[in-house]
């Protein structure tokens, strides 16, 4: 297959080797436009417990971003931390490609963006997971007119809290999670996929006096302090025209709420959940109101965490706009600060940025061959 640099794979430093990362590392054997070559943590013990794991360097993150045998930098730090190894490794003269959110704030993330066009780089983020099957056949059914004329749709996204699985759940009741900037980057980024940018923002939020403990692990038992609103309410209008509701809640014990539909003038979708790759995707119509699933017809089939990396590699090669880019993520960040804005404020915000909707994933497509 095709590879990215002078025909030879981009090779990756994984900077943070947390639970996310082994779901990275899965998938690197499968996308052989791609190379790992190190891995780095502040632990410097962990990151060469992994390294030996994975079969390549364990270094620390100062030595990684030196390193010559590095293209990119895959950023799997804590979201507080994001902006400024984003900043490191475009300086050390590195493409990077990071989870999300791409920042904690527009404010940071906007030089991140600036140094990265100045130095001629590349910036990826999370999440990729809207490159999948469920996400870009639901694109797709759209774009072909199954539902007619698209004219609102509606997220409720809701869990009790991560306290109840997560054995360090601590940082997302901390600035950088909450449900919006943890699972919001889901959501909107497949609404601005369907419809375009959003150019104007209202909403609530608020925070519950409810206690949390860690549930499980080591920590069990410890209280977590809760400084980010913990249900929020909003209201997106689209440039296209197209309504969407948002709810994301960590409040929320047992719903019967659809988690995602759209719906058109000549029918609905039931939308795949777009934290996963290849859920399914149905379709009820004017003339069949039954709702029957639609075969794939769109999207990386059998995709995970890295084919938004590996579409950057190949979109660097052929010199084309990667799917997964830093301007659409810089987007949903804004979304995501006016809506926290917009419930602070009880008014309605306008948002600034603007980003072309990202080229569909054809059906059968490979990462590193279109």
């Amino acid at each position: 297959m095709g590879s990215p640099v002078n025909d030879r794979p981009l090779r990756v430093g994984v900077i943070g080797v947390g639970n996310i990362s082994r779901q990275y590392f899965e998938h690197f054997p499968a996308l052989r436009g791609l190379e790992l070559t190190a891995v780095a943590d502040l632990d410097v013990d962990r990151a060469r417990a992994v390294g030996d794991e994975q079969g390549v360097r364990g270094t620390s993150v100062d030595e990684l971003l030196a390193a010559d045998g590095v293209d990119v930098v895959l950023n799997l730090t804590i979201p507080a931390a994001h902006a400024e190894v984003a900043t490191r490794a475009l300086e050390a003269g590195k493409h990077v490609y990071g989870e999300k959110p791409l920042a904690l704030a527009t404010a940071e993330a906007e030089p991140v963006l600036a140094l990265a066009t100045e130095r001629g780089l590349r910036v990826g983020s999370a999440p990729d997971t809207v490159l999948g099957t469920g996400i870009q056949t639901a694109r797709a059914a759209i774009d072909d007119g199954r539902i007619g004329d698209p004219v609102g749709a509606a997220v409720s996204w809701s869990a009790p809290g991560h306290e109840l699985w997560h054995p360090a759940p601590a940082f997302y009741y901390q600035p950088g999670g909450g449900p919006l900037l943890d699972m919001g980057p889901y959501y909107l980024t497949s609404l601005v996929q369907f419809f375009g940018p959003v150019v104007r923002v209202s909403g609530s939020a608020s925070r519950s006096t409810r206690e949390r403990t860690v549930a499980s692990g080591p920590a069990a038992g410890t209280a977590i302090p809760v400084d980010v609103d913990t249900h929020v309410v909003a209201i997106l209008e689209h440039a296209s025209g197209v309504l969407s509701t948002v709810t994301v809640s960590f409040e929320v014990w047992a719903t019967r709420s659809p988690l995602f539909e759209v719906h058109g003038t000549a029918g609905s979708l039931a939308v795949a959940d777009p934290n996963r790759f290849s859920d399914p995707v149905s379709i009820a119509t004017a003339d069949d109101r039954e709702w029957r699933e639609l075969p794939v017809s769109a999207g990386y089939a059998d995709a995970g965490r890295g084919y938004g990396l590996a579409d950057m590699a190949h979109a660097i090669a052929t010199d084309r706009p990667h799917r997964a880019s830093g301007e659409l993520a810089f987007h949903v960040l804004e979304v995501m600060e006016a809506i926290a804005t917009a419930g602070r404020e009880h008014t309605v915000i306008e948002v600034r940025s603007r980003v072309d909707r990202p080229a569909a994933v054809p059906d059968g497509t490979e990462p590193d061959t279109w």
